[in-house]
């Protein structure tokens, strides 16, 4: 099976193709221009660099988030675009799902962050399973880190990661594990290797109905949701 994978949630993002789940190829986006502009010209360049067609992907996947509205949009708006147009498969991976992936056992939980903005953070957390890795435990929703932490921290040993650790890392506790720099963001090669997993054990999207995941609602959402909230 040939994979396309797709990141646009992390700066500058990647993109990479893999048969199977080998990696044959990664490039990383440019920081500028911004990804709009980008992304096209690299998948380009990306499937000249192993010869292939675009119809020789047989499935595009992505990350959906969470991440920030403009990221996120591009990614799953590109991978709709690009799986319709030469009839491939699509799958969408949540982003802290590709994170947790690309981590190695480092506590009992894995706390997986995103900043939400306005000193609040969006996470979700995964237990570690000796069968599977890391499991699914729980979202947090908009919290305060160092709340969602202890809460964690009361079941067991606790590490954390993600792309929040760029704006919150200084504030973990010492007795949280953080975990390598360099394993905080997501990676398109993650993205295809766990698209590849996923794929096997049967799971499928949809290209009219794949969604984003934003961390939280726009400004204008929020406010619009609280005046009718108001009006009630």
């Amino acid at each position: 099976m040939n994979i396309l994978a797709i990141e646009t949630t992390a700066v500058p993002g990647s993109v990479a193709v893999a048969a199977d789940g080998t990696l044959l190829a990664e490039l990383r986006l440019p920081e500028s221009p911004r990804a709009a502009a980008s992304l096209a010209p690299t998948l380009r360049d990306l499937l000249q660099k192993v010869d292939w067609h675009p119809k020789d992907v047989n499935l595009v996947s992505v990350t959906v988030g969470p991440g920030q509205f403009t990221s996120v949009r591009i990614g799953v708006v590109s991978a709709k675009t690009f799986a319709y147009a030469v009839g491939a498969e699509i799958l969408g991976l949540n982003t802290f799902d590709v994170v947790a992936y690309q981590t190695p056992k480092l506590a009992d939980y894995l706390a997986v962050i995103g900043d939400a903005q306005r000193g609040q953070i969006v996470g979700r957390a995964y237990v570690w399973t000796n069968d599977r890795g890391w499991a699914f435990f729980e979202d947090s929703g908009v919290v305060q880190l160092q709340e969602w932490l202890e809460t964690l921290g009361r079941k067991g040993s606790v590490a954390v990661t993600g792309p929040g650790l760029h704006r919150f890392a200084q504030t973990v506790g010492p007795a949280v594990t953080v975990a390598p720099r360099e394993l905080w963001d997501p990676t398109a090669t993650t993205v295809a290797q766990l698209a590849y997993q996923r794929y096997q054990a049967g799971e499928r999207g949809d290209v009219w109905t794949l969604k984003p995941i934003y961390y939280r609602p726009s400004y204008a959402e929020e406010k619009r949701a609280s005046a009718t909230s108001g009006h009630r």
